[in-house]
């Protein structure tokens, strides 16, 4: 293994993380779900909205369309999805009648926080460990990588160079 002084090189790193992170996905998909929730073909994406409204607490369709950064129509199907099984529950806005908030159903508030809880709690092990600098500079690689992932937008050939 190549390294540097303070760690493996790039490339090193690229290999190490190209190879460990469809494990890490693997095994965060392989944390059993609910028995209560097992009958709703659950997707990534419901994961996502159920671990905001438990973390974050009750919001509105805009609300949690912007902190998954998806559109407002995407969330209202996920809500009405999780809203029929009565998963999630829509109440109005005492402080504007025509907004409604969403939150996880009193039914499913322990399930959902213990199924949840697996995957806090490795995070919470390994961050743990490491100095409040350490943590930052996991975070802000992750976002790194999750905004590189994004696809660029193709310049056009008539576009003049910058």
């Amino acid at each position: 293994m190549s390294t540097e002084t303070d760690g493996p090189a790039v490339d090193e790193a690229v290999r190490t993380l190209l190879l460990l992170m469809p494990r890490l996905v693997g095994r965060a998909k392989r944390l059993p779900i609910p028995r209560a929730l097992q009958a709703l073909d659950l997707a990534p994406r419901h994961l996502a909205l159920l671990a905001h409204l438990e973390y974050d607490g009750p919001a509105s369709v805009n609300e949690l369309a912007a902190r998954l950064e998806v559109a407002p129509t995407t969330v209202s199907l996920m809500v009405s999805e999780l809203s029929r099984p009565g998963v999630l529950r829509r109440t109005v806005d005492p402080a504007d009648r025509r907004r409604h908030i969403i939150a996880i159903a009193p039914a499913h508030t322990a399930t959902i926080g213990q199924w949840l809880s697996g995957s806090a709690s490795a995070w919470e092990r390994v961050m743990g460990d490491l100095e409040p600098a350490e943590r930052a500079t996991v975070i802000t690689a992750l976002l790194a990588y999750e905004a590189a992932l994004e696809p660029r937008p193709e310049r056009r050939a008539t576009q003049a160079p910058l």
